[in-house]
């Protein structure tokens, strides 16, 4: 945690990844204006606390303003994928859509990065906290696969699909099981929260959309143990190749 005005705004300026920013409600001014376009900038979200709550977390003299520095650094995602094209394999990204546990994506994470992944991306808001149990959990992935932090997940998907990399979303409703799309383009894969799946906006947005077939009575596979199933199918196909 690091709080004060120009220790705050020092630290994004020299590129310092950070997750989240408090700001004291009734906050006014050019500092204002100017720590809000900084986090615009660079994708950080703020989350505006009472008075009260900003003495709770620290009782030192932090002038409205409070940061936690990130475990890990963020990416952009228009940073990340001119240089996928580069490798001698299809660019391979994974979008996570509403994954709020932590352990379930730090297992994510875990098969990503054992399947080939290129870059994870999450949403700004709504999405799991990339804490101390979601590192023990990735076993050292987070550390070997970008993250990317994006404001809007429907301007990403269509970045994506204009950079020329297929977009395909798991959904309960779909036709289409996971064994007869083809993972062996340069495709992004979505998979959304267990209650509410990816967002619908998202998904009509998606090139294609699958289901991963079953047999018992439940209404879906946890989503990592999905996220399994369909990196493991990708690499299966990519591997024959």
């Amino acid at each position: 945690m690091i709080y004060g005005r120009h220790p705050i705004i020092d630290a994004i300026h020299s590129g310092t990844s950070i997750d989240k920013i408090f700001l004291q409600e009734r906050t006014r001014g050019d500092f204002e204006k100017e720590i809000r376009q900084l986090a615009k900038k660079h994708n950080i979200p703020i989350r505006v606390l009472p008075k009260e709550r900003m003495k709770r977390i620290t009782g030192k003299n932090h002038q409205g303003v409070i940061a936690y520095l990130a475990l890990i650094p963020y990416y952009q995602i228009e940073d990340v994928v001119p240089t996928l094209f580069e490798k001698p394999k299809p660019p391979l990204l994974l979008l996570l859509d509403g994954v709020t546990d932590v352990r379930n994506f730090g297992a994510i994470a875990r098969s990503a990065e054992c399947t080939g992944v290129d870059a994870i991306i999450i949403p700004q808001k709504g999405t799991a906290q990339i804490n101390a149990d979601a590192l023990k959990t990735a076993a050292g992935a987070l550390t070997k696969i970008p993250i990317c932090r994006q404001k809007s997940l429907v301007n990403t998907v269509e970045y994506l699909k204009m950079s020329g990399i297929q977009v395909l979303a798991s959904a309960l409703q779909a036709s289409s099981p996971i064994q007869e799309l083809d993972f062996t383009l340069p495709t992004t894969i979505i998979l959304g929260s267990e209650d509410k799946g990816v967002h619908p906006s998202i998904l009509k947005l998606s090139d294609q959309k699958f289901l991963i077939p079953q047999m018992g009575t439940g209404n879906s596979f946890n989503v990592s143990v999905a996220a399994g199933i369909t990196l493991y199918e990708t690499m299966r196909q990519r591997l024959k190749v």
